[in-house]
């Protein structure tokens, strides 16, 4: 396979995961509380990084920078990750993956505020017309007030742009490694959940193989595999290239929720979620043209890199 092509299919492979991440979440938190999803996936997510920081001895202790900056990220990420699994308890796996897209419009937005000059008319249009989308989405059968599911939703969107933004500034100009600045904030968003999960821990020894094989998903592929594979890829390609792929994200987790999890959509519905996406990849394109700065990453997971749930 040509190495173009492979690098594009491992980028497809991280957006599927991320996609399919909304119905596993959803699922999981059906049967287990919903703090001990976030412990239990920020836990063994921390495991897998530090025995791979561990099998790697060459590559040296944390420094002070890797420590501070992923003790900062690791809470913006945690709140992230907070707002997506409790929102999408709460609403469609459908709903949620296409909501959380809104971050690729919002990021640029927050990156360029307080600074002179910012995104041209166009990209203020393509914004407002994903904003009609998630009207449109969360409408069902006739126009009404959205959920508390997709509001947190909605909250986890603004605060990923967020987390986005800050990746880029913290780790601008300075040599962080990826594994170690993401073993950091596995351990903070760990220590972060454990006094919520620590009391409900005892009705895992009745969870069931299901909810175990969920879990670990949601850990190491929606967590440390895609990280992997997303700063493996993106090294390998342009960043135009991986963003076209990467924002496929939301039409899988439309295909995943509609397909896997028994999830409908009306008419209303189907007409927002094409706004979204139409919404979503022109707003990509105003940003490339005018050369904002671009997203790669939309803060599912921690990332050093500016090149990106729950």
């Amino acid at each position: 396979m040509p190495a173009t092509r492979r690098t594009d299919v491992v980028l497809l492979a991280v957006a599927v995961v991320w996609g399919s991440s909304y119905l596993t979440a959803k699922t999981a938190t059906a049967t287990t509380p919903v703090s001990i999803v976030l412990f239990l996936r920020y836990a063994l997510s921390a495991l897998a990084c530090v025995a791979a920081v561990a099998a790697l001895r060459k590559a040296g202790p944390l420094t002070w920078d890797e420590t501070l900056r992923g003790c900062l990220l690791g809470l913006t990420q945690a709140a992230v990750l907070a707002l997506e699994t409790y929102g999408v308890a709460r609403t469609s796996a459908a709903n949620a993956g296409l909501i959380i897209s809104l971050t690729l419009v919002l990021t640029p937005l927050l990156d360029r505020a307080g600074r002179p000059g910012g995104p041209p008319p166009r990209f203020y249009l393509a914004a407002g017309l994903c904003v009609a989308g998630v009207g449109l989405l969360v409408s069902g059968n006739g126009l009404r007030a959205p959920g508390a599911g997709d509001l947190l939703i909605l909250a986890a969107a603004v605060v990923r742009a967020g987390h986005v933004v800050l990746v880029g500034r913290l780790t601008a100009g300075r040599t962080l490694r990826p594994l170690h600045l993401t073993t950091v904030q596995s351990v903070v968003g760990t220590v972060l959940f454990l006094p919520f999960a620590a009391g409900g821990l005892p009705v895992l020894a009745r969870a069931g193989a299901v909810t175990w094989v969920q879990l670990v998903y949601l850990a190491l592929f929606c967590g440390l595999f895609a990280f992997l594979a997303q700063t493996w890829a993106v090294q390998r390609t342009s960043a135009t290239r991986a963003s076209l792929l990467l924002g496929t994200e939301p039409v899988w987790a439309l295909l995943v929720g509609i397909g896997f999890g028994d999830e409908r959509l009306t008419a209303l519905s189907v007409l927002g979620a094409a706004l979204i996406v139409t919404g979503t990849y022109w707003g990509q394109a105003v940003e490339r043209g005018a050369h904002l700065p671009h997203p790669v990453d939309t803060g599912r997971r921690p990332e050093p890199a500016p090149a990106a749930s729950p």
